[in-house]
């Protein structure tokens, strides 16, 4: 049946309906594909990052008729997973991808994992084989419904065309409300290819899905009570605050209050880096007067936060004198690793809004919390244990400095994605987030692979804003082919590969824990690598085992523009042309210090009462007052 007007995404303004100003339900008579499509433009999905094969191929060709839908041909299904990722976090909407059945659909569950751990609200559509074969192993037939049950918020399957508005809209709200989450939608290519009436809005029935977002007053006011009454509170922001837009009632409250406040690396951004109340991240690699603050605390409230392993170290020993007041959306969560004295079911906007209504009224009533003490102490940590590095010996590149002038010469509302690893963490150290959405990255799987495609995710989704991903040499190379979509779809990405020649983090664990024995963590050639040519001619060339392969070659030939720099007096230099390029993808290899190592640091395992400060320094607190 030849595709109507409507269906291939044409706008037609809807007449007004005389009974409640709504307009009258749309009704096509449309193929199951098509139908699919309709539903993406209805519910206002703009950009699909996403690849054909056999069972998908039916909906790829009405998305070729579709005015409003956009699709991004990505080179691997993990890169439009991830893509999706970066999109939802930059512009708080709905990422949608797709891919096929079997292998397409099976290399999605890497960053849809990736999306359930750090609540990113994501829709992946993969194609089925048909409905009758489902279950014989069939070509390119995987269960991918089973698969990713423990990884998605929700699934479905659908063989009925009739279902996919329904289906789409109903994954599109689970996806987006509550504790935001993947969603997979996995559809028989029978059920693409049958004809169907397409009806929009459609009834849409989600029994049991009822998200609380209203907190309960008597649990805002028993918080506000504790805030007023505590010595040492801190503010312990999650993820959940960014997710829910609260970032303008986070700094309310905590001017209001004069409390502390910790930002997870989830939360970067959601409390401005440079506000004096802010004492960093918290965490295996946070700030030692972040770790310290928690540990030393008599109250923490835990606004869309988690109380993950990497943040309260040995669990036993975190914050051991501390009430906990545990605010969350998902209910799950409260009470699931550390038991919580106040547990507030609700949405962190909610929360804040109403906690700063409750702080107010226990002010007014005179009763203010008193922090003079306790900032005393926290100020003694921050300027005694300030972030830091050293600069290399032998006159190498800082990977630590290149990150920092890259935040600081960067165009403000930069957005920066980050791999995994060293570099990660010293983005999230040393450039400075001061707005909501401009730090991404994969806080709670810690994908490797995933700067590049959520760079070009975060700037398909907004154009108008530079996009910094700051990569490792050994993340560069799981996902690099991602360029070759930027270059060709005009999304100019900027990619920083901080090229150490190694898988950094293990490496500086393998030093730390395993007596420098360097098994399988270095990437280049030359001493100590797996080597092309000799190790002594590659040791005499600085910098030279760090070019197999040679990043600048392989960039040029993925259609980027491609720099190297490894000498610091060229580093200003080569970041501000790397920055006045936004026609085209450009990639920096900056060869940089192997040695460099993350500080702070809570070894795996230890309490946060262990944090080091730097190699060989243990923080002397020098007081036992809090205790």
């Amino acid at each position: 049946m030849p595709m109507t007007e409507q269906a291939t995404g044409a706008h037609h303004p809807q007449p007004r309906a005389r009974n409640g100003g709504q307009p009258p339900a749309i009704t096509e008579h449309v193929t199951g594909a098509q139908s699919l499509i309709r539903s993406l433009e209805e519910v206002g999905a703009d950009t699909v990052f996403g690849i054909p094969g056999g069972a998908i191929l039916p909906a790829y060709d009405p998305l070729m008729d579709s005015s409003k839908v956009r699709h991004v041909l990505v080179r691997h299904e993990q890169g439009a997973g991830h893509a999706a990722t970066g999109y939802a976090q930059a512009t708080g909407k709905v990422g949608v991808c797709m891919a096929t059945s079997g292998p397409g659909a099976t290399n999605l569950v890497t960053p849809i994992a990736d999306a359930h751990m750090d609540s990113v609200p994501v829709v992946a559509i993969t194609g089925q084989v048909a409905s009758k074969a489902i279950g014989t192993d069939a070509f390119q037939e995987a269960d991918i419904c089973g698969i990713t049950m423990p990884i998605t918020k929700h699934n479905f399957l659908v063989t009925d065309p009739a279902e996919i508005p329904k289906t789409i809209a109903e994954a599109f709200h689970i996806a987006s409300s509550g504790r935001p989450g993947p969603v997979l939608v996995d559809i028989a290519k029978d059920a693409l290819q049958a004809q169907t009436t397409f009806v929009w809005p459609p009834q849409t029935d989600l029994p049991g899905y009822r998200p609380v977002t209203k907190p309960h007053a008597k649990q805002i006011r028993e918080a506000a009570r504790l805030m007023a009454e505590a010595k040492r509170p801190v503010l312990y922001v999650g993820g959940g605050v960014l997710k829910a837009g609260a970032t303008g009632e986070l700094r309310v409250l905590a001017e209001q209050t004069g409390a502390p406040v910790t930002t997870t690396l989830m939360a970067l951004g959601a409390f401005p880096d440079s506000h004096p109340q802010h004492l960093g991240m918290p965490g295996m690699h946070g700030s030692v007067a972040a770790v310290t603050a928690l540990q030393k605390a008599d109250l923490i409230v835990a606004l869309g936060a988690r109380f993950d392993d990497r943040v309260t170290g040995k669990l036993d020993s975190f914050a051991p004198f501390a009430k906990i007041v545990h605010a969350d959306i998902d209910p799950a969560e409260i009470g699931k690793n550390r038991a919580a004295d106040v547990p507030i079911v609700g949405d962190a906007r909610e929360v804040i809004a109403d906690l700063v209504v409750a702080v107010q009224a226990e002010q007014g009533e005179g009763r203010t919390g008193d922090y003079t003490e306790w900032w005393e102490s926290l100020n003694r940590w921050r300027d005694t244990y300030p972030l830091g590095y050293d600069q290399p010996e032998d006159g190498s590149l800082s990977p630590q400095q290149v990150i920092q002038r890259i935040g600081r010469l960067a165009p403000e509302g930069t957005i920066y994605a980050a791999g995994v690893g060293q570099h990660q963490m010293w983005a999230a150290h040393f450039i400075d987030y001061e707005q909501p959405a401009t730090w991404l990255n994969s806080g709670g799987a810690g994908t490797m692979g995933y700067a590049v495609p959520a760079a070009m995710g975060a700037k398909a989704g907004q154009p108008d804003r530079t996009v910094w991903a700051i990569d490792g040499d050994g993340c560069f190379q799981m996902t690099n082919q991602e360029l070759v979509t930027c270059a060709l779809n005009n999304i100019p990405i900027k990619v920083a590969i901080i090229n150490n020649g190694a898988l950094g983090m293990v490496r500086q664990w393998q030093t730390l824990f395993y007596n420098q024995r360097y098994s399988n963590t270095v990437l280049r050639s030359g001493p100590d690598g797996q080597g092309i040519g000799s190790a002594e001619g590659q040791a005499k060339e600085p910098g030279a085992g760090t070019r197999v392969p040679d990043f600048v070659k392989l960039s040029e030939a993925m259609g980027c523009v491609a720099l190297r720099c490894e000498d610091p007096a060229e580093l200003d230099k080569v970041i501000a042309e790397a920055n006045a390029i936004n026609d085209r993808p450009v990639v920096v290899d900056f060869i940089v210090h192997e040695d460099a190592m993350v500080w702070p640091m809570v070894a795996a395992g230890t309490s946060n009462d262990e944090v080091m400060a730097a190699r060989g320094v243990r923080p002397d607190f020098g007081d036992t007052e809090e205790d």
